[in-house]
């Protein structure tokens, strides 16, 4: 992906962001931002039965680049594991969005994929509590 085609992809996810909103009943909702910026991001995520995500959405202010990786972020995870999301690497991703474009705001690009990550680890916390608690009680 060259330069221009890296720019083309960052503003259409930015003019044209997927899931944008909310969903209801989400497992996972979380406000990211970072000090000293003005961007903010609320992710939500709601999983299936099978444990991937079903329903997905983000929703915030910010600069281009992040509003665009929050974008690509909710379809990039579509259908993943939370375990999966929690192995996506802010590498593969900075990969994805064009690395020579978002290296000079790192903290935009991966902020909705960070916040994400974070929702994410705490509701698979709370899934392995849950069951754990579960067939302990099961006895």
């Amino acid at each position: 992906m060259d330069r221009q085609e890296a720019i083309d992809f960052l503003l259409d996810h930015y003019e044209n962001p997927r899931n944008q909103g909310e969903i209801e009943h989400p497992d996972v909702n979380l406000n990211g931002g970072n000090p000293g910026c003005a961007d903010v991001i609320t992710m939500q995520a709601r999983f299936g039965e099978d444990g991937k995500v079903q329903e997905i959405a983000w929703d915030g202010t910010g600069c281009t680049i992040s509003r665009a990786a929050a974008s690509y972020v909710t379809e990039m995870v579509q259908g993943m594991s939370a375990e999966e999301i929690e192995n996506v690497t802010f590498e593969d991703l900075m990969d994805q969005l064009g690395r020579e474009i978002v290296m000079t705001r790192p903290t935009c690009a991966t902020l909705a994929l960070g916040t994400l990550k974070k929702g994410v680890h705490e509701f698979d916390m709370h899934q392995r509590a849950d069951k754990a608690d579960y067939s302990h009680h099961q006895h």
